[in-house]
């Protein structure tokens, strides 16, 4: 009987684990194309305590040519993470303090440039993939199977992470959901009152108003 449930459990445990690893935060490459005039960013909601490691390079104008940029990373708090100009590459890394959307913002720093779009990638890594495994694993002194448990150690501690934070954020949304209906409510039980109580004064003064012209 045992035996079957761990039959059973197993195969459960590896749709959970395979999901966790989809869902759980990565990297991803973004191309980006800047007019001459304006500005375009990119943003991630992001939970507190997660590593965040960014590489981004001005790749080409339309004429082949390269045009330095400036860069600016903000928490959601508006606090600066990040921040250079007349650049045509580089790298932000920091571990987030703040939950919520952190924002990456780009712009031509050279308003002189021949006119056309100005291509921009950004390698943007978060959690498990922004660890450095390579330095782990010398410092460790792990290769093979050992590496890549450690690595699915780590991606389970990510995993497990974000169901703590989707956990929280649900009990947040929760709460402000009861706490606005419960508003609504009271300001529907107070329009009613208002309501009534106009509709009695309209209703005593015509009354005053008929019996003072004798009409009743």
């Amino acid at each position: 009987m045992n035996r079957n449930r761990k039959g059973m459990i197993f195969p459960w445990l590896f749709v959970v684990l395979l999901w966790g690893l989809t869902s759980a935060p990565v990297g991803d490459a973004i191309w980006l194309n800047l007019p001459k005039t304006g500005t375009k960013c990119v943003s991630e909601e992001i939970h507190s305590n997660v590593v965040v490691l960014a590489d981004y390079v001005v790749v080409s104008v339309d004429d082949g040519q390269t045009t330095p940029i400036a860069v600016k990373v903000t928490s959601p708090y508006g606090n600066n993470l990040h921040e250079r100009e007349n650049v045509t590459y580089g790298r932000f890394a920091f571990t987030t303090e703040e939950a919520g959307n952190y924002l990456a913002c780009f712009w031509s720093d050279n308003q002189t440039r021949p006119a056309g779009e100005l291509v921009v990638n950004i390698d943007w890594k978060t959690g498990i993939a922004a660890k450095d495994w390579e330095s782990v694993a010398r410092k460790e002194k792990l290769e093979g199977v050992e590496l890549e448990l450690r690595k699915l150690e780590g991606a389970v501690e990510a995993i497990h992470e974000n169901l703590l934070y989707l956990k929280s954020r649900e009990a947040e949304m929760r709460s402000m959901s009861e706490t606005t209906n419960a508003r609504v409510a009271w300001f529907s039980i107070m329009s009613l009152g208002i309501c009534i109580l106009v509709s009695g004064l309209q209703v005593w003064y015509l009354k005053r108003f008929f019996q003072k012209k004798k009409l009743i």
